[in-house]
């Protein structure tokens, strides 16, 4: 195989910018802690969803009132944004890695997501590092290098990967892809150690980094090796169907709920994403008869914001029941919610003007002081990364800093 200078170190910078972390986060103190990242696209209606007052005596609106059972196991936001993100719908690049203008397409270039980071230190205690789960098929994970990772829209493949074992032959077929993986990284490396007397002092330091990519990567595949030698967790639940009505919203929503709650029940993952739907389609939900996203962008039409509502009063009750599973299921004297973090928020503070500043954040459960509202100042406010920060020293992650982040949020309590 013969690779030219420029394409193996094209291949070095992006295909396999991955980092070799010299010290990790010990996992085995404590209980396991886990996050869930949820994004719905086109919002919130704000009227609906932000209190009018801060702390803990706060009103809680229409969709607030939805979740009012976990009202001590979730804390509601407001104020919060991603600074340097311009205002339109491509801000769903930027939800979870917090790089700055990705409404500029030409010169634009994504960063390590908060998932992957996450799963860098922590995804080798499980089966899958992480789950990257989509109801449309975007995706809000995203490698070192700005590559999108795919997502899994199919809950029944999903669950198969999880929780079925494959065939003898499938089981050794998956087993020799992995060897094969390391064969060919040890072939690319061969490949570059020849070239190495040719390059100059730049291109030396690019190599550099890649052979500290290839350890990295090998590594992962080492683990991935050694999991495929464990037997997958047997559960009491029947393989769920795919929906295959795409405007079905809702109904997908479900069963991708219904499967974090598997995922996290029998600790094959410990970091999920998941992007819900959010197409043009008119949802088959009784009494709305317009596109979602057409009545996301209502332009204060008091008839299109009726039927928002009660689409995203939907969304809500979805959330509901994800809490409601996590919280009646138990494990070493806790409960999963206790020890899962679930952030539910958007990429967009106002949909109907494309507006990036004020998102919705709910966050519930995973170890934190809960029952108020913390709100900031929409004109002068934190960045959304230092919830971000928040989070990766939930995981046990040493972090001061994740994107455009000052530090850890502030009000934000942990309880030991």
């Amino acid at each position: 195989m013969k690779i030219d200078r420029r394409g193996f170190l094209r291949a070095a910078g992006v295909s396999l910018a991955l980092p070799w972390l010299d010290s990790r986060a010990s996992a085995g103190a404590g209980p396991p802690r886990r996050l869930v990242c949820i994004c719905t696209p086109l919002g919130l209606h704000a009227p609906f969803f932000f209190p009018e007052k801060a702390g803990k005596d706060y009103v809680p609106g229409p969709y607030l009132e939805v979740l009012s059972e976990f009202r001590d196991d979730f804390t509601v936001m407001s104020g919060l944004s991603h600074p340097q993100v311009g205002s339109s719908h491509d801000s769903l690049y930027s939800f979870l890695t917090a790089a700055p203008h990705p409404e500029i397409r030409g010169g634009f270039r994504n960063s390590l997501s908060l998932d992957q980071l996450a799963a860098e230190h922590i995804g080798g205690q499980t089966r899958f590092p992480s789950l990257v789960l989509s109801g449309e098929g975007f995706s809000l994970s995203w490698t070192r290098s700005g590559a999108m990772v795919p997502s899994d829209t199919s809950p029944s493949r999903v669950f198969a990967r999880m929780f079925l074992e494959g065939r003898p032959e499938e089981v050794e077929a998956q087993a020799r892809r992995l060897r094969d993986g390391q064969s060919i990284l040890d072939a690319v490396r061969e490949q570059a150690r020849k070239m190495e007397g040719d390059l100059g002092t730049v291109d030396r330091e690019k190599v550099d980094e890649y052979f500290t990519s290839v350890r990295e990567l090998e590594r992962r595949l080492a683990v991935a090796e050694e999991w495929s030698k464990k037997p997958k967790p047997k559960v009491d639940a029947a393989r769920p169907q795919d929906v295959a009505n795409s405007a079905d919203l809702i109904g997908r929503t479900r069963v991708m709920f219904d499967l974090i709650h598997l995922a996290i029940q029998n600790d094959s993952t410990r970091i999920i994403t998941m992007l819900l739907t959010g197409t043009s389609l008119v949802p088959p939900i009784a009494g709305v008869s317009q596109g979602h996203h057409d009545l996301s962008h209502h332009g204060q039409d008091p008839t299109k914001i009726g039927q928002l509502k009660t689409i995203e009063l939907e969304k809500m009750k979805t959330l509901r029941d994800l809490l409601a599973r996590l919280k009646q299921s138990k494990e070493d004297g806790g409960c999963l919610l206790d020890r899962t973090m679930v952030f539910f928020s958007s990429n967009l503070g106002n949909a109907s003007s494309h507006a990036v500043k004020n998102l919705p954040v709910v966050l519930a459960g995973g170890g934190f002081k809960h029952g108020r509202h913390l709100a900031f100042d929409p004109a002068a406010p934190p960045p959304l990364s230092n919830l971000y920060v928040s989070f990766l020293r939930r995981l046990g992650i040493e972090a001061d800093k994740f994107g455009s982040s000052t530090g850890p949020l502030a009000g934000l309590e942990m309880i030991d």
